[in-house]
């Protein structure tokens, strides 16, 4: 930062998957606790609002920290997560939730989780704590399509912070079913309406943040698009909203426009190239110690040698005498 080789403005995050020492055939199963966001404080204060808003109670207390499921736990390295990704090998592994900034690919922040801890839980919480760390002004980020959620988009904004994040494509529906997007939202009346024009209207808001809309069983019972439109055996469709929805739509608007496409283009040639490099040059497909703490010292220690190799070579060239 004092040779000006950090902008601060603009950050690029992603995560890379680091293969754990432990055999992926050799686990128990046991429950484990659902991981923690930062963002989960607001949501609860944005359902209740919304429920509120739409004549509901409040919804009883539930500490989302009790939530848990069972997952597999390496009996060699217990502090691993079993990672299932699509376009991505299963096993026990840990991720390196790295974050560089935009102008010459300097790491500003490394953070390592076992491999089942989603992108988005850590991501608002590490964006903060470099704010406030390096007093950087982010007014941009880059993100893949991993961070592209309603959440995420939502905290950026209260942050104001302009986010730039891939495409996600939406679940396709089973053969011979309609698409979502054939169902009409109207803002003003807040209902969405079918093919058919028939509305469906807010049912509720549930813990998780989306809004539940239903159609009229009575009129689809009738209806000649029945059978390709839902299979529920009460010829009702729902269809879910989440309360922070507007925010991710600006935030996918965003990503349309020439200046969104420039930032979202840096994205291979700051964080892409800051993983392929640290995985080439500083063995960093695999983890070289068990657990947790030991793996995070991993990846600050490859990440420090990566920012003096590149502090060392943008100094030097500064400092060059012209030709």
């Amino acid at each position: 930062m004092a040779l000006g080789l950090v902008e601060g403005t603009t950050l690029y995050t992603d995560s890379t998957h680091l293969k754990a020492s432990a055999n992926k055939n050799k686990f128990d199963l046991a429950p484990a606790a659902k991981s923690r966001a930062a963002y989960w404080e607001a949501l609860d204060a944005a359902v209740e609002e919304d429920r509120a808003a739409h004549g509901l109670k409040p919804l009883a207390p539930a500490p989302r920290e009790a939530e848990v499921k069972e997952t597999k736990v390496s009996r060699t390295d217990p502090e691993a997560g079993y990672m299932v990704r699509d376009g991505k090998p299963k096993g026990f592994f840990y991720l390196d939730h790295r974050t560089v900034d935009g102008r010459l690919g300097v790491i500003t922040d490394t953070y390592a989780t076992p491999a089942n801890v989603h992108d988005s839980i850590p991501y608002l919480e590490r964006l903060d704590r470099q704010r406030e760390r390096f007093g950087l002004a982010v007014t941009a980020v880059g993100l893949d399509a991993g961070y592209a959620s309603a959440a995420i988009a939502k905290g950026l904004e209260n942050r104001g912070i302009a986010g730039v994040t891939g495409y996600r494509a939406p679940t396709p529906p089973r053969p011979g079913m309609m698409r979502r997007s054939r169902f009409a939202y109207d803002r003003e009346n807040d209902v969405y309406r079918c093919p058919q024009g028939q509305p469906l209207t807010y049912a509720l808001t549930d813990r998780d943040g989306y809004r539940h809309y239903r159609s009229d069983r009575k009129v689809c019972s009738a209806c000649p698009l029945l059978a390709s439109c839902t299979t529920n055996g009460k010829a009702e469709r729902t269809l879910i909203r989440h309360v922070w929805h507007e925010a991710r739509e600006r935030t996918d608007a965003r990503r349309l426009t020439d200046w969104g496409k420039r930032v979202y283009a840096r994205r291979k040639e700051t964080v892409e190239r800051s993983f392929a490099d640290a995985k080439q040059l500083f063995g960093h497909r695999y983890a070289r110690f068990r657990g947790l703490v030991r793996v995070q010292c991993q990846c600050l220690m490859a990440a420090a040698a990566q920012n003096m190799k590149k502090i060392a070579l943008s100094a030097a060239a500064s400092l060059a005498p012209a030709a």
